[in-house]
């Protein structure tokens, strides 16, 4: 049985993912304010104090990182740091400092989102840190040693969040179908990829 951390654990996808791993493996859920232990993404600091609270471990999946919308025009500057130190540098040093406690053979997997390769209007600084972070991954995937695999998924607009905005399903994902790409990060054998949801899991079409 693997021990598996999933950071953002008390999140919509986050929990799903958790739900989905803890089946057949040893789960550390981690959230912000709860959990088995809770980290602050944006704080370097806090992410080596949650590593070395927790200790050796088989794979990490980080389901978190908060990013702001905007405008071209209107995102200031505020809003690209937000972005670049908590979703984006966040992740980054989750990858880093797990490489020193991750077994051999360890799987990292981060979150970007799809915006990262379609953007929508409003969301320039989101759009930019998916788009580094899938960058990232696919770099560091050259890099790493130990046979570490490291992969990034991007995922689409989840059924859960669509209903709690007062908006329709169709063309959504529910968290739990979208968990299952998560987990293919986990149990397979890719590296460097930056896995679209929409290969392991069925969209809501229609309205209901």
């Amino acid at each position: 049985m693997a021990k598996i951390i999933v950071i953002g654990a008390n999140g919509t996808i986050g929990r799903a993912v958790a739900d989905l791993l803890e089946l057949n493996n040893d789960i550390v859920r981690v959230g912000n304010r709860q959990g088995d232990v809770t980290v602050d993404l944006g704080d370097k600091s806090s992410i080596e104090t949650m590593l070395h609270r927790i200790g050796s471990f088989d794979a990490i999946v980080s389901a978190a990182g908060a990013s702001r919308f905007g405008t071209f025009s209107d995102a200031g500057d505020d809003d690209y740091l937000f972005s670049i130190n908590n979703k984006l540098m966040g992740q980054v040093h989750l990858a880093r400092l797990a490489e020193h406690r991750i077994s051999e053979n360890g799987s990292i997997t981060l979150t970007s989102g799809l915006l990262g390769q379609t953007p929508w209007p409003g969301t320039v600084p989101t759009a930019m840190v998916n788009a580094a972070l899938d960058g990232f991954v696919r770099a560091a995937a050259l890099d790493i040693g130990k046979g570490i695999r490291i992969n990034s998924v991007s995922p689409i607009f989840v059924t859960e969040t669509a209903l709690k905005m007062g908006m329709g399903k169709s063309g959504t994902m529910t968290a739990r179908e979208t968990a299952k790409a998560y987990e293919a990060t986990v149990v397979g054998d890719m590296t460097g990829q930056v896995i679209d949801v929409r290969e392991y899991g069925d969209i809501v079409e229609e309205q209901q």
